[in-house]
């Protein structure tokens, strides 16, 4: 029997030896069914301008095209659990998919996998999620009636230990200046200058300062000395210290800058904020560099896609129906939403913009349980005298009015609270049982009773009570559970996404919207296999009516 010298570098050198069978066509290998088939037909039907914009030069016909990388890049968060440019590299030499999909063309490296994500796709991902929903609307697979928005955290891309807090620059700022003064209260003396500060110091200030002195090192011809046995003049002297100070100051502003109206922003990544995860491994509350990460949902498909630096839902409504109207040019008459988005200028909001609000109250819960009715403290506990516009507690005392506040929210808004308060407190028997916690400066003795109440928050959510209480509310509301939940149960459940792989809010955006767009592939693949493209909403299950 012949041996073969297999041990050669170049291994084709040895095919003659051996008969090789391949097939003619990748086509023949694709089943005719395959969702990679209906991703690269999707990406034909769309208009690619905005994409083919962001080349300054076209790559040449050998290479991938635009069209091409994109469909890549579907495909392959399409397919989830390992998405980095380099493992997508590997893909297109290793995967029969993938070469389908490159058309005869060599794999991209993974330099120009991620130029792509980030330096192209990133400039127009809003625009692509926009137009791929519209292109579902035309196919019938969207409605116009009903969208279903709920959030996520996503961890980012960032060590969790390179965090910055406002509140710790802004006291060490304070601190700084300070010292600044004294520093700037002795150049003033020593040389005669006149005070330019009344009540604080400020950057301004310093560097007026410094100019003067640049400007009599000028007019001496001052030699500026450094390292060892060189003995500094006190103006140089004087000038450095000013320079370090300026320097600290800008430090300060820039620190502040950048988290805006945040409490906070990591090094690594400046645009995300720190945020408590429901994924904490350690169990300790541990805060980590995270994203808001928004869906609003209709049929089972994401149509638009927000991103945010609050930690909670509740700012996160109104920019994103906004965002959407921006967008997109389908106006849903009716929103559903956990009860994370609750508040009064959210609810007025949408009463405003005429969108039916199915948002489950944040003690929708509670209420009707014997541990709520237990709590004689809560307001909806007591009998309302709209008469005498005051509030009966357990020991049959009145709580009255005493005034009217206008309050202004996080976000701006102006609310009007009405103040009640209870004088005949002493000597009550449910004193304690009325106003517990150990938060209080007050003994339990020397507590009274005091309630805050909007009327405006009261009208708004009896409206609330009303709706979701309907046979259409309750349907809407396991619906919501399904598509909207559904949807962040696809990607971090079924393709592990839970982390960014990169930074900054436009890239990270761009991100969420692939992860976005081939999730409504899929999905579309999945209706189109089991003959449900006429399904929009789910029915409405015994079981699934209790647990909603």
């Amino acid at each position: 029997m012949t041996k073969h010298n297999i041990l050669r570098k170049q291994y084709t050198l040895n095919e003659r030896n051996y008969q090789l069978k391949i097939p003619m066509e990748l086509d023949a290998c694709i089943p005719d069914n395959d969702c990679v088939r209906l991703i690269s037909q999707f990406v034909e039907e769309m208009d690619l301008a905005a994409l083919y914009d962001t080349y300054e030069r076209m790559p040449s016909e050998k290479y991938a095209s635009p069209e091409i990388m994109l469909k890549i890049m579907l495909y392959a968060y399409h397919e989830g659990k390992e998405i980095s440019s380099r493992v997508i590299e590997k893909n297109c030499k290793r995967d029969i998919n993938y070469m389908y999909l490159l058309e005869g063309r060599p794999a991209p490296d993974h330099a120009a996998i991620a130029r792509f994500r980030t330096k192209h796709f990133a400039k127009c991902a809003r625009q692509f999620l926009s137009q791929m929903t519209q292109l579902l609307h035309e196919m019938g697979q969207i409605t116009d009636t009903e969208v279903f928005i709920d959030g996520t955290k996503i961890e980012a891309s960032a060590n969790k230990y390179t965090f910055v807090w406002k509140k710790s620059v802004t006291k060490h700022q304070a601190r700084f200046l300070r010292k600044t003064a004294l520093l700037v209260g002795d150049i003033i003396e020593r040389y005669g200058f006149k005070p330019l500060w009344h009540r604080e110091i400020h950057k301004k200030h310093v560097k007026r300062y410094l100019k003067k002195l640049k400007a009599m090192a000028a007019d001496e011809n001052l030699q500026f000395v450094s390292g060892r046995g060189h003995r500094k003049e006190q103006l140089q002297k004087d000038i450095e210290d000013l320079k370090e100070a300026l320097d600290k100051l800008k430090e300060y502003e820039l620190k502040l800058h950048k988290c805006g109206e945040r409490n906070s922003y990591s090094k690594t990544d400046n645009d995300a904020t720190f945020m408590h995860m429901k994924d904490d491994h350690m169990m300790n509350g541990q805060l980590k560099p995270a994203y808001n990460l928004q869906h609003a949902v209709n049929s089972g498909f994401i149509i638009a896609v927000g991103m945010f630096p609050n930690p909670t839902d509740v700012l996160t409504l109104k920019p994103f129906v906004e965002q959407m109207e921006a967008d997109l040019s389908l106006r849903f008459s009716r929103l559903v939403a956990d009860a994370g988005y609750e508040s009064e200028e959210n609810l007025k909001y949408l009463e405003e913009k005429r969108i039916m609000a199915f948002i489950k109250p944040a003690n929708y819960e509670q209420i009707g349980t014997k541990k709520f009715e237990a709590q004689i403290g809560k307001k909806e506990n007591m009998r309302y005298d709209s008469e005498q516009d005051c509030y009966v507690c357990h020991n049959q005392k009145k709580i009255r009015k005493t005034n009217v506040k206008q309050v202004k929210t996080a976000s701006g808004y102006l609310r009007e609270e009405t103040h009640y308060r209870c004088s005949e407190c002493d000597g009550c028997p449910y004193r304690e049982k009325c106003m517990p916690g150990k938060n209080w400066k007050k003994p339990v003795s020397e507590r009274y009773k005091h309630l805050v109440v909007s009327r405006e928050f009261e009208r708004l959510r009896a409206g609330e009570y009303e709706l979701i209480n309907t046979d259409e509310g309750e349907k809407l509301r396991v619906d919501r559970r399904i598509q909207a939940e559904g949807s962040f149960a696809d990607i971090k459940g079924d393709s592990g996404f839970t982390r960014f792989l990169c930074r900054g809010k436009e890239n990270v955006f761009a991100e969420s919207v692939l992860f976005a767009m081939a999730h409504n592939l899929g999905w579309l693949h999945s209706r189109i296999q089991n003959d449900k493209l006429d399904l929009h909403l789910y029915e409405l299950k015994e079981d699934s009516e209790k647990a909603s």
